[in-house]
């Protein structure tokens, strides 16, 4: 028995210390398996296989911060940020101004030389979708990402820097809603709507263009009656709207009433009794469409907005015509929360005008070139395009060696300095197969000293209630040497802004030109490279002028086009073929 007592206290403690280690491992397995991750979800890596990038963000809060109050905030859960960057169900970002190139593309078409402001940067950019470069989850209403390149100008051959910003947000596309809109419908009825859709109202020596009934048989007017339905099909039963006319004056045709307190079949047929005629007062069709939504600009801007949308072809030439004075009435509007939209009628829309007075907060304009497009892109597009989310967006660069020589991308960009970049407004935007249609900003970076370092960026901005947010990056620029491009948006940025650039110096080579007798030289030449285009001058009332392409510009289009064909191989997005069309027509124009 003694012997037998002397084994089992030496076994005893083994078979205990067995089945503490079995009882420890089974609690581990089972820990583990309800920590293991759905693995029908895309899962991130985790944060040690992260790719590099070469850039350091500050580190953001999980939650936004007490002063920020983002539009999700009423009456629905915050999004899962993290989930929806990985799952691409967040919304993209673009930015005001011009949401297209379409007055460009048509008038060469129809065989009219463009203004330079039909070609826009920011248009161009709206055209196409962009990698951003976001590597890591957003959890605010706006997060920047940060790309950098290295590049040789096809012409010039010398060394470019260029840095993207990716217009990213943490918004989730369900949680995305419109807000109820008050919004009044300003229509251009003046005699310069009258003229073909597809023609001018005044030729080159500032003519009234004279056509017989079948020519005038399609009409401005009669698109843009096509196009006011097509606005007025996009409302909800709660929208306010009012409808406005001018010419030489304006008058109301609708007042502001709630849809579903309105016979909208009898509007319709208001609308179709409209004809064109008279002088264009683009100023008082502003003022009245102001009259109506005043009463409504304290109204809570995460549950309203207030809009005014014109459509016409912006060639006002009666009371207050200048500029300045027009946009004047847009900043005091968009200071009282009413926004404005300009819808370009016809090959004639003076996109100099436009363009210059949509600078402005809330502000955007497309152009309608084929109605049934339009019908499209209303369905598909209005109610981001009546939805400003970001305002007063500032980007500060901090660097010894490093400033801002341009900015492509944005309306504001003229406002840029060697340190600071603006953008008044960010509107939402589509997202296809993770990247964002227009989600890109690209800043032409001039460097006076070491091509290595760093760059500070500080980011501030404002959301639709004037609550304010921030962040900061840390970019570091690595001696890369050309042909360097840390992603696919960058490198397509770069070549639409190069391809912008000369397509906008033809323009003004060709304008300057056009009545020349001697010879004369582009301003592109392999010197030089693409310069940044010089602001163009002009007057309202549009005149056409007949498609030109020098022997000068025919051999830059040539050299530039084998250099584009390149480029779009190397990005793989079949869609830039259609600047590569334009391109070679161009060529071959005159053959």
């Amino acid at each position: 028995m003694k012997g037998s007592h002397s084994l089992t206290n030496r076994i005893l403690p083994v078979i205990l210390i067995l089945m503490l280690l079995a009882t420890a491992l089974v609690s581990a397995c089972a820990t583990k398996e309800a920590e293991a991750p759905d693995t029908s979800q895309e899962i991130a890596p985790p944060a040690a296989q992260i790719p590099t990038t070469p850039f350091e963000s500050a580190p953001a809060p999980l939650l936004a911060p007490p002063s920020f109050a983002p539009p999700w905030a009423k009456g629905a859960q915050k999004p899962n940020v993290a989930e929806s960057w990985r799952d691409s169900d967040t919304i993209g970002l673009a930015v005001g101004g011009a949401k297209g190139i379409d007055n460009f593309r048509a008038n060469i078409k129809n065989g009219y030389l463009p203004l330079p402001t039909d070609m826009t940067y920011e248009g161009l950019f709206y055209e196409y979708y962009f990698d951003t470069g976001q590597t890591k989850s957003c959890n605010k209403l706006f997060c920047p990402s940060y790309s950098y390149a290295v590049t040789r100008d096809p012409f010039s051959n010398k060394t470019e820097y260029y840095l993207s910003v990716g217009l990213n947000s943490g918004m989730e596309e369900r949680d995305f809603e419109r807000k109820k809109l008050n919004l009044v419908i300003v229509l251009d009825i003046s005699g310069s709507m009258s003229s073909p859709f597809n023609q001018y109202y005044y030729d080159q020596f500032g003519n009234q263009v004279e056509l017989d009934w079948k020519e005038r048989n399609t009409q401005k007017i009669e698109v843009a009656k096509d196009a006011v339905i097509d606005v007025l099909d996009q409302l909800n039963n709660d929208d306010r709207f009012g409808i406005v006319l001018y010419n030489q004056r304006a008058h109301l045709l609708q007042r502001m009433t709630q849809v579903r307190h309105t016979d909208m079949d009898e509007v319709e047929d208001n609308i179709f009794e409209i004809r064109a005629d008279g002088s264009t007062n683009l100023a008082d069709g502003m003022k009245l469409a102001t009259d109506l939504l005043e009463k409504y600009s304290d109204y809570d801007p995460y549950e309203y907005e207030n809009r005014i949308i014109f459509l016409t072809d912006a060639m006002p030439n009666t009371g207050e015509t200048g500029a300045y004075s027009l946009l004047r009435l847009l900043k005091n509007n968009a200071g009282n929360n009413i926004y404005t939209t300009f819808i370009g009628i016809g090959v004639d829309f003076n996109t100099e005008l436009i363009e210059s007075i949509t600078k402005t907060r809330g502000a955007n304009y497309y152009s309608v070139h084929s109605p049934g497009d339009f019908m499209e892109r209303m369905g598909e597009e209005f109610d981001y395009m009546v939805t400003p989310l970001v305002f007063d967006l500032r980007l500060t660069l901090e660097a010894k060696d490093w400033d801002i020589e341009m900015v492509y991308g944005s309306p504001e960009a003229d406002k840029a300095t060697g340190e600071l970049m603006k953008v008044n407004t960010l509107f939402p935007s589509k997202k296809e197969d993770g990247e964002t249609k227009g989600g890109l900003i690209l800043l032409k970076l001039k460097n006076r000293g070491d091509d290595s370092g760093s760059i500070r960026l500080s980011v501030s901005y404002e959301d639709r209630a004037g609550k304010e947010d921030d962040s900061t990056a840390k970019v570091y620029l690595d001696d890369e040497r050309p042909e360097y491009f840390e992603n696919s948006g960058i490198r397509k940025g770069i070549l639409l802004a190069r391809y912008a650039d000369l397509m906008k110096d033809w323009l003004i080579d060709e304008r300057e030109h056009a009545h020349w007798s001697r010879p004369w030289e582009p301003m592109v030449n392999p010197e030089r490279g693409i310069v940044v285009p010089p602001s163009p001058l002009g007057n309202w009332e549009r005149q056409s002028l007949p498609l030109m392409v020098s022997r000068e510009y025919r051999a830059l289009f040539q050299e530039f086009s084998d250099y584009f064909a390149d480029e779009m191989d190397e990005i793989g997005d079949t869609t830039l073929e259609q600047e590569l069309d334009i391109i070679e027509s161009l060529i071959g124009y005159g053959d």
